[in-house]
C-alpha cells in the first residue's frame, strides 16, 4: 500500500475494485463502513454484488475480466470534463499525452457495452473519485488474477496519477494482500527475480553486494513462478520441489495438472503446520511451528513490520521454519549459525536499506514501524512517494488497452466462471477447516447462479449441480442469488470437496506470471 489503513477514516470518497473487502479483509472493511457512516462516498467495482455494494453511491457490476476497460472509462470522463490535476501531471508525471490518446475511445457508452454497466454510472463514479480531496483506491486479486493483471494494476495507478492522488495523505493505490505476511515474504526475497526488498538478481550491483556479504557466487538468473514450476516438473526440467506453508492442491489453477505434476515429481518435500492435501503427496513432511509457537516478525499490507512473540510451546518434534532451514543448510555444508529469529532479522537489515532502521527493540517500544525506515532515528514511512517516486522525479503513465480474457465462452461452455472467498474460511482451510463451529456455518462448497439462469436450467436453490470446464468438473450445491449477473457463476475456492480450481484456467499474465483465476468458461447441468 502506498498509504496507511487508518487514513481511510478521513476519506471523502473511497474506490474499491476487485476486493470483497468486508469478507477478505474484515478489519479494514469495518473501518470503511465506519468512514461511510461518517460521510465518505463509496464507489464499488466488482462482478458480484458484494456486501459493500449495498452501501455504495455507485456500484459498477462489471463482467468478469473487464477491469481495464472500466478504469479507462473513468479516466476518459475525468479528462473530458477536465477534472484531472493539471499541476500534478505537469510537475510529477510523464506520458500523459499517450494515456490521453489511449483512453479517448473508451467513452462511457462504449465501456458500458463492454462491461455490462450503465454509462451514467460510469460518469457518476468518475466524478465522485476525481472531485474528492482524499480518495484512496483499494484493490485485491479481483484485479490481479488475470492474464492482463499487470496492466490492470498499472491502469489503477494511471487513474490515481491523473487526479494527483499518489504521495498524498488519505489517497494512494492500496493493494490488499491475500494472506497474512504475503507482504513480508515478498519483502524478504520470495519473488523469483528478487533479493530482499525488491533488489533484483538481474542488477549487477545488488548481486555483487549479496554475493560478497554471504561469501558465495550468486546466480543472476531469476527463478520460476509456481505455475512455471508445475510445467517444468512435467517436462523433467525440475525433479525436486520443496513447498513451505502452501497448499497448491487447493489453491493453484487446474488442479488436475498440479496433481499430475506433484505425483510426477521425483522428490517432494512439504513443510507445514498440518497434513494438507499437498502434504499427503509428499515424500517427506517437515512439521513446522505455527505463528503462536515461535518468535519473529510479520509485515502487513500497509508495510507495517510487527513483532510476534511465542505464546505456547510447539508439539514435540515441531520446529520453527528458521530452525528447520538452518538445520538443512548445515547438513548441506552451508554455515547457518543462528541462535534466534532476531539474529536472522539483524542479518537481513544489513543488506536491506528499507528495513535498516527497524529493530526488535524499536518494535518492542513503538509497537511497529512502516518501511522504508532507513536508520534507527527514522520514524518509518506512512505515505510513499511524497517527494519522489521509486523511478525518480516523475511517475510514468502506462496506458493499457482492454483485452478479452484468455478463455471465452462458446455454445458448450456458455457461462463465465469466477472465484473468490467467503468470510468464514481462510485460504485453503488448512486452519479454519479444523473448526467445527466454522464448518457448521460453512462446511461445504457451493456455486452461485443468477435466478434467471436457474429458472432456465430448472435449478432450485440447494439442488446438486455439476459445473464443468475444459479442465475438469465439480458436483456441488447451487445457491440461487441475484448477487451474480446473468451468465456468470461464482464459487469460493477454499474447499477440497468441490474445489473451484479444478475448473480454473492456468493462462498467465506475461509480466507477473499470475494465473487467470478470476475468469474462465464453464457449463452447468442439474
Amino acid at each position: 500500500m502506498t498509504n496507511s489503513i487508518p487514513e481511510v477514516m478521513d476519506a471523502d470518497a473511497i474506490l474499491i475494485t476487485g476486493s470483497n473487502t468486508t469478507v477478505g479483509h474484515p478489519v479494514l472493511g469495518a473501518r470503511i463502513g465506519q468512514a461511510i457512516r461518517e460521510g465518505a462516498k463509496l464507489v464499488v467495482i466488482d462482478p458480484r454484488k458484494i456486501p459493500l455494494a449495498k452501501e455504495a453511491d455507485v456500484f459498477l457490476q462489471i463482467k468478469p475480466g473487464t477491469n481495464i476497460a472500466v478504469i479507462n472509462g473513468l479516466i476518459n470522463v475525468i479528462i473530458k470534463e477536465k477534472l484531472y490535476d493539471r499541476e500534478y501531471i505537469s510537475k510529477r508525471t510523464e506520458g500523459f499525452e499517450e494515456l490521453k490518446e489511449t483512453v479517448k475511445d473508451y467513452t462511457p457508452e462504449r465501456v458500458a457495452e463492454i462491461c455490462g454497466v450503465s454509462a451514467d454510472d460510469i460518469v457518476k463514479a468518475a466524478r465522485i473519485y476525481a472531485k474528492a480531496e482524499k480518495s484512496p483506491i483499494y484493490y485485491a486479486m479481483g484485479v490481479t488474477q488475470f492474464a492482463t493483471g499487470t496492466a490492470g494494476v498499472m491502469n489503477i495507478c494511471n487513474l490515481a496519477l491523473v487526479c494527483g492522488k499518489i504521495g498524498k495523505y488519505g489517497c494512494g493505490v492500496n493493494p490488499l494482500r491475500g494472506q497474512n505476511n504475503v507482504q513480508g515474504a515478498c519483502d524478504m526475497g520470495c519473488l523469483p527475480g528478487d533479493l530482499t526488498a525488491y533488489q533484483k538478481v538481474a542488477n549487477p550491483d545488488a548481486l555483487k553486494k549479496f554475493s560478497e556479504f554471504w561469501g558465495v557466487e550468486l546466480s543472476n538468473a531469476p527463478g520460476r513462478t509456481i505455475t512455471e514450476i508445475m510445467n517444468a516438473i512435467c517436462e523433467d526440467d525440475i525433479r525436486c520441489l520443496y513447498i513451505m506453508g502452501e497448499n497448491p492442491m487447493i489453491s493453484d489453477p487446474d488442479i488436475n495438472h498440479v496433481d499430475h505434476a506433484l505425483e510426477h515429481c521425483e522428490f517432494l518435500v512439504v513443510q507445514d503446520i498440518f497434513m494438507t492435501e499437498t502434504a499427503e503427496l509428499a515424500d517427506v513432511v517437515l512439521p513446522a511451528a505455527c505463528y503462536a509457537e515461535k518468535d519473529g516478525t510479520f509485515s502487513n499490507t500497509e508495510r507495517r513490520v510487527q513483532k510476534i512473540r511465542k505464546a505456547v510451546d510447539a508439539p514435540q518434534g515441531v520446529l520453527p521454519d528458521w530452525e528447520i532451514l538452518a538445520g538443512l543448510l548445515q547438513r548441506l555444508g552451508v554455515p547457518a549459525e543462528y541462535d534466534s529469529a532476531e539474529d536472522i532479522f539483524n542479518e537481513m537489515r544489513k543488506v536491506t536499506p528499507s528495513y535498516a532502521g527497524i529493530t526488535y527493540d524499536r518494535m518492542e517500544k513503538l509497537g511497529s514501524l512502516q518501511w522504508p525506515c532507513p536508520d534507527e532515528e527514522h520514524p518509518g514511512t506512512p505515505v510513499l512517494h511524497t517527494a519522489k517516486f521509486t523511478r525518480g522525479e516523475h511517475a510514468l503513465f502506462k496506458p493499457a488497452e482492454y483485452k478479452e480474457p484468455a478463455e471465452q465462452t462458446d455454445s458448450e461452455y456458455n457461462f463465465t466462471f469466477t472465484t473468490g472467498r467467503i468470510l468464514f474460511h481462510y485460504h485453503t482451510r488448512t486452519m479454519t477447516g479444523k473448526s467445527d463451529g466454522l464448518n457448521r456455518i460453512a462446511g461445504k462448497s457451493f456455486v452461485e447462479i443468477n435466478p434467471q439462469d436457474a429458472a432456465k436450467y430448472n435449478i432450485k436453490d440447494g439442488e446438486k449441480v455439476t459445473v464443468a470446464s475444459r479442465r475438469g468438473q465439480v458436483s456441488i450445491d447451487a445457491r440461487v442469488t441475484p448477487d451474480v449477473k446473468e451468465g456468470v457463476l461464482f464459487m469460493p475456492f477454499h474447499f477440497a470437496d468441490g474445489p473451484a480450481n479444478l475448473l480454473t484456467n492456468s493462462a498467465i499474465d506475461p509480466t507477473a506470471k499470475i494465473p487467470e483465476y478470476k475468469v474462465c468458461a464453464v457449463k452447468i447441468v442439474k
